[in-house]
C-alpha cells in the first residue's frame, strides 16, 4: 500500500505548468503550491474544488517567497519570518480547501526550502514551528531521516516519508541537485520501474548504480516534468498490476 502525490496549482494568473485535472484522475494526494513559488487565490481555489470532487487529499506545498525563480533558489530566511510566511500560506489554503467541503491534510515543503530543511535543523525548526503557528497538527511530508522530520517528531508532529520516482537518487539516500547530470528521470518506462521498485520493494537504483533501500508510505511525481499527467496514469496502471494499493495516507 503507498500514496501517489503530485505537484498542482502550480501556474500563475494566465500561465499554467500542471495538468491539475489530469494528474487529479491518478494521484491520491495533491501538493498544492500556495503562492509563494507558484500559485494564486483563484488557481488555489480550482485545484482546491478539483480535488475535493476527486476525493484527493490536499496539502499544502510550502516555499521561499521566490515566485521569479519557481521557489528553487536558495535563500536565507529568519527562523521567525520564516514560520509566519509557513503558517501565512497554510492558512491561506485551508481557506479554499474548507470552501470546497475539504480541508488541508498535510505540509511538504518546496524545492528549495524541501532540500534545505533535510539538513538544516534551524530551518527545519522554522518550517515546523510554521505549522503549529497554523494551528492545526498537520503531518510533514518529507525525505526519511530528514533534518525536518527529526523537528517534526520532536514538536509531537506525525511524519510521513516519501520517495521520487522522477528524481535521481545519491548513494547516501539524498537527491541528485537539479543542477547535476541525472537529477531527473523522464524515460516513461524507467519512472515506471522505480515506482514500483520503491513502492513493492522498497529498493531504488542510485546514480552510481548502487541499490538503496527507501521505506516509503508516499510516492511523488513531479507535476511539472515533462508529460508527468501521463507518467502517473502509467505508474498508477503499474502499481497497481504489481499489487500495490493505492490510498492516500492522511
Amino acid at each position: 500500500m503507498i500514496d501517489l502525490n503530485a505537484d498542482l496549482g502550480e501556474g500563475f494568473g494566465r500561465w499554467e505548468l500542471t495538468d491539475d485535472e489530469a494528474l487529479l484522475a491518478s494521484v491520491t494526494s495533491a501538493n498544492i503550491a500556495c503562492g509563494f513559488h507558484a500559485g494564486d487565490p483563484a488557481t488555489m481555489r480550482r485545484v482546491c474544488e478539483q480535488a475535493a470532487a476527486a476525493g484527493v487529499r490536499i496539502g499544502a506545498q510550502v516555499s521561499y517567497r521566490d515566485l521569479a525563480g519557481f521557489g528553487r533558489r536558495a535563500m536565507d530566511v529568519p527562523a521567525g519570518e520564516l514560520a509566519a510566511e509557513v503558517a501565512y500560506q497554510i492558512g491561506a489554503l485551508e481557506i479554499f480547501a474548507r470552501a470546497a467541503g475539504a480541508t488541508v491534510s498535510y505540509v511538504k515543503p518546496h524545492g528549495a526550502l524541501y532540500h534545505r530543511t533535510a539538513r538544516d535543523a534551524e530551518q527545519a525548526a522554522a518550517v515546523v514551528a510554521g505549522v503549529r503557528l497554523s494551528g492545526t497538527p498537520l503531518p510533514v511530508l518529507g525525505l526519511p531521516g530528514s533534518a525536518l522530520h527529526a523537528a517534526a517528531s520532536a514538536a509531537g508532529l506525525s511524519i510521513v516519508e516519501e520517495a521520487f520516482a522522477d528524481r535521481g537518487y545519491r548513494p547516501d539516500g539524498n537527491l541528485v541537485p537539479r543542477s547535476e547530470p541525472g537529477a531527473v528521470v523522464t524515460e516513461p518506462a524507467e519512472v515506471v520501474k522505480r515506482a514500483v521498485g520503491i513502492a513493492r520493494d522498497s529498493r531504488v537504483t542510485a546514480a552510481d548504480g548502487q541499490q538503496l533501500t527507501l521505506r516509503a508510505r508516499s510516492l511523488c511525481l513531479h507535476g511539472d516534468t515533462p508529460g508527468a499527467a501521463r507518467l502517473a496514469r502509467l505508474v498508477r496502471e503499474e502499481l497497481t498490476a504489481a499489487g500495490v494499493t493505492l490510498r492516500a495516507f492522511a
